[in-house]
């Protein structure tokens, strides 16, 4: 299966609202929480052993539902969101991750400094 795909199935297992205002805050609102039950996993599993990795999984899985349905809900791509991605980064770092790079305006703070 593809995104594209993927998004066309996503839409059938979505509910329907009364308003677009409603439906964009409600996969606004959901990725955002759905972010967060994914990150409570990754910190169960790695800060207090106790194995969430099903959960990460399903975090994820259900992360991507809401990012497809913001997508559906503009008519993007997901495919070419990914692509365009890809080239912005590969801009930012043509040679690989290096931090100087990550650093937007290539000026880091220096919290030791007073």
């Amino acid at each position: 299966m593809d995104l594209k795909e993927y998004q066309k199935l996503c839409r059938k297992t979505a509910k329907t609202f009364e308003s677009q205002e409603k439906e964009i805050f409600t996969w606004g609102l959901g990725i955002a929480g759905e972010a967060g039950d994914l990150a409570g996993c990754i910190k169960k599993t790695f800060s207090h052993g106790n194995d969430q990795k099903p959960g990460i999984r399903e975090n994820l899985g259900d992360t991507l539902w809401y990012m497809a349905m913001i997508a559906n809900f503009f008519d993007w791509d997901l495919n070419e969101i990914m692509q365009e991605n890809l080239a912005k980064l590969e801009k930012r770092f043509p040679q690989g991750f290096t931090e100087k790079n990550a650093s937007r305006n290539n000026s880091r703070i220096d919290w030791n400094e007073k």
